[in-house]
């Protein structure tokens, strides 16, 4: 396809080339008349003179013909023309150049015909006679010796006309090229000052189509094409701002969308997915780019979602709903539907489907329901031994030293319990709520547990327990001393609690590729079995009950430790074999 340049180009050329064409062609006719007019009006003159010189006789037709023959050879030696004497019926009477007798009746030639009815006649055509174009020019003329009328005409040949006017033809063939190569030139140099800023400007429209807003067009003249540059400038400008504004809303809204943590996909009247957050494929378990622009129907979710979504068509009321997902994972969702209305409008637009996980939300209302349920029962079990007691002194018991002594020894070991209870529930609850303050100070492991090791060591001795510490030399951890300390006092304690005389605590201490302090406490003790190990750090929650609360503990320790590590910006994890021993392996951030 041609460029707008070349079209434009090619039409100026061949409006110019026709122009100097047809120029041409009305000069070369204009030429010709005009020469030929010249020739007819001397070819006039000529013969009116001729008829009025004429010496006119009468006689025979052979006379006359023979008479006037030696005259129209005089005159034809002058003038260096044909010269022809016709009869009124066509009959030639003499002719210069041609023997008469040989020559047919010239009654109905045109210029005979035109010149006995007009007074002149002329006509241009091919002689039979000659064979080469000629021009004739006739006037009738009357023989005074006997008042007949004859015809009088001269014929003039056009050969030298003819090769005037190719001589001009040529001449002008040449001129008309230069001057058509002139005019392409000139041309083509407008056509590229036209079009030059067009395809600029062209060029310059293309980038903005194809969103590059910050294309310009470079304006160097005042002129209407100076003007159209202005105004696309003009609307690039205003375009760029615009789309800056899109992008900057896209981005936030974008933002928003991708950190929040509820799922939402938003759908048009028609139910294609219009819009969905990273939130709403983790819940569902399907990647948005094979949704968007789909048929909420292809989401192929479980059959309560999808009721749901219809009712939410066919009401455009919001719908508030709790259910319970299987795929990818089981979770309760809390599901709304709020049906979107156009501006202000009545016109539908389509529905916002939020979906919320609140399965750890109502597993945390589950776990102070428990929690609340426990400490009420562990409050219980030593108030009611307290009570059941006293109300046996108070029966009459008190007077038997020996069994009053024992009772009250009773009701000390279970206050003591109770308030030990109630001392870990109310440190659970400062961790858990963050009101406990860390006071951070740079500790060398090595020694810090080398001095724990000493607080439970009579208990260790006392049941035999060999206890080992590996530890590099000169390794730091940031942390709350008597926090930390309370941590492993509480592991230690239940290492040596469950573990049979002569057994070994061991206490290894490592940096991983992490950069991270990595303790491990193990012990040969009795072990936990696999269906308790997911639960350990849960509160009130005990593997042996029974032993639990013979060793006074509350059920509180494990998770009062989990949550002092994460206050430490670590990580705990348990393993355990029954019968084998259990593995608690902390891992907390180093300084150095």
């Amino acid at each position: 396809m041609l460029s707008f340049r070349a079209r434009l180009t090619t039409i100026i050329i061949s409006m110019v080339a026709l122009s100097v064409i047809a120029s041409g062609l009305l000069m070369l006719k204009t030429f010709k008349e005009n020469h030929i007019h010249v020739l007819e009006d001397t070819l006039e003159r000529e013969m009116r003179l001729i008829a009025a010189q004429m010496d006119w006789k009468s006689g025979s037709d052979e006379e006359l013909a023979d008479y006037y023959y030696e005259h129209i050879r005089q005159l034809q030696e002058l003038m260096d023309n044909r010269v022809t004497l016709i009869k009124e019926d066509g009959t030639v009477l003499a002719d210069s150049d041609f023997n008469v007798r040989e020559m047919d009746n010239h009654h109905y030639r045109e210029e005979v015909l035109s010149a006995l009815e007009n007074g002149i006649g002329k006509s241009t055509r091919s002689s039979d006679t000659l064979n080469q174009n000629m021009l004739y020019v006739a006037i009738p003329v009357t023989n005074t010796a006997n008042d007949e009328t004859y015809v009088l005409r001269l014929a003039i040949s056009l050969e030298e006309v003819e090769q005037s006017i190719s001589s001009l033809t040529a001449v002008l063939v040449v001129g008309l090229i230069i001057l058509f190569v002139i005019a392409a030139l000139i041309s083509y140099r407008i056509a590229l000052g036209l079009t030059k800023p067009l395809e600029k400007i062209t060029q310059v429209a293309k980038r903005i189509k194809n969103m590059d807003y910050r294309a310009r067009v470079e304006v160097k003249k005042n002129d209407e094409i100076g003007e159209l540059g202005h105004a696309i400038n003009a609307m690039a400008d205003s375009l760029q701002i615009q789309m800056g504004r899109i992008r900057q809303n896209e981005n936030h809204l974008q933002s928003v969308l991708s950190n929040m943590i509820n799922g939402i996909v938003m759908m048009d009247a028609s139910g294609s997915i219009l819009i969905m957050n990273e939130r709403a494929e983790q819940i569902l378990g399907i990647s948005a780019a094979k949704l968007i622009g789909r048929h909420y129907r292809e989401m192929k979710q479980q059959y309560e979602l999808s009721q749901l979504i219809v009712e939410g068509y066919e009401s455009r009321r919001h719908i508030h709903e709790e259910v319970t997902f299987y795929y990818p994972e089981e979770r309760l969702l809390e599901l709304n539907l709020v049906p979107i209305y156009q501006g202000n409008s009545s016109d539908f637009g389509g529905i916002l489907l939020v979906l919320q996980d609140v399965s750890a939300i109502r597993r945390l209302e589950r776990m102070r329901s428990e929690f609340v349920a426990n400490v009420s029962h562990e409050l219980k079990t030593p108030i009611a031994a307290v009570k059941g007691f006293a109300e046996t002194l108070l029966g009459g018991a008190v007077k038997d030293e020996e069994t009053s002594k024992a009772f009250l020894q009773i009701i000390y070991d279970e206050s003591e319990r109770l308030n030990r209870l109630i001392g870990d529930i109310l440190e659970l609850s400062k961790i858990e709520s963050r009101r406990v303050p860390l006071m951070l100070s740079p500790i060398e492991i090595k020694e810090f547990m080398t001095n724990t090791f000493a607080i439970l060591e009579v208990s260790a001795n006392r049941k035999h327990i060999d206890f080992q510490l590996s530890s590099p030399e000169e390794l730091y951890m940031e942390g709350d001393e008597d926090r930390l300390r309370q941590i492993f006092v509480n592991l230690l304690s239940n290492a040596i609690a469950y573990t049979p005389e002569g057994g070994k605590v061991e206490v290894d201490i490592t940096v991983t590729e992490l950069d991270m302090i990595r303790i491990s406490i193990s012990d040969t003790g009795i072990g936990i079995p696999e269906k308790d190990l997911p639960r350990i750090f849960e509160r009130f929650y005990r593997v042996d009950k029974a032993r639990s609360r013979g060793s006074g503990g509350t059920g509180l320790g494990l998770s009062i430790v989990k949550h002092l590590v994460e206050l430490h910006k670590g990580t705990i994890t348990v393993e355990s074999k029954v019968g084998q021993g259990t593995t608690f392996t902390l891992e907390l951030p180093q300084i150095h």
